[in-house]
């Protein structure tokens, strides 16, 4: 089983950046902890800060892997394009958001991403991956 988890911009400073709401652990950490708990699963994992470049990785993976699990960040509420990416590939997405977006700023309120979406999972901290990794595992 092949899964990817693709983060959008600033999400490489998780664990720097906001520990009150995004926590004080390296993403890098948590992804290593995931690899080792979930062994039987083929996890990749890529960030990036730029809109284009995280489309050519949904469209890389996305009609090959059995799942994605996506936490685009702030592109969540105003890309389109990312939007109509996910729509066009076969793969399954999951939509992960690491705060409660619903606490706060109005303007993240809404995510464009989340309708192309098979799920979303917000506001759980860290802990959304696996739960969206899990969901995965269980469809196999």
């Amino acid at each position: 089983m092949n899964i990817c988890i693709i983060n959008g911009p600033n999400l490489n400073l998780v664990g720097r950046r906001q520990p009150e709401i995004y926590g004080d652990i390296y993403f890098e950490e948590y992804f290593e902890r995931l690899i080792e708990k979930y062994s039987e699963v083929n996890i990749s994992y890529y960030q990036s800060n730029v809109e284009g470049e995280l489309i050519n990785q949904l469209q890389e993976v996305g009609f090959i892997y059995d799942g994605i699990i996506l936490n685009a960040g702030g592109y969540s509420h105003t890309s389109v394009a990312i939007a109509d990416c996910v729509s066009s590939i076969s793969t399954k997405v999951i939509e992960v958001h690491i705060s409660n977006i619903l606490n706060r700023e109005e303007y993240r309120h809404s995510s464009l991403v989340s309708k192309a979406c098979q799920g979303s999972i917000i506001g759980l901290g860290l802990r959304g991956y696996e739960l969206a990794l899990k969901y995965f595992i269980e469809l196999q």
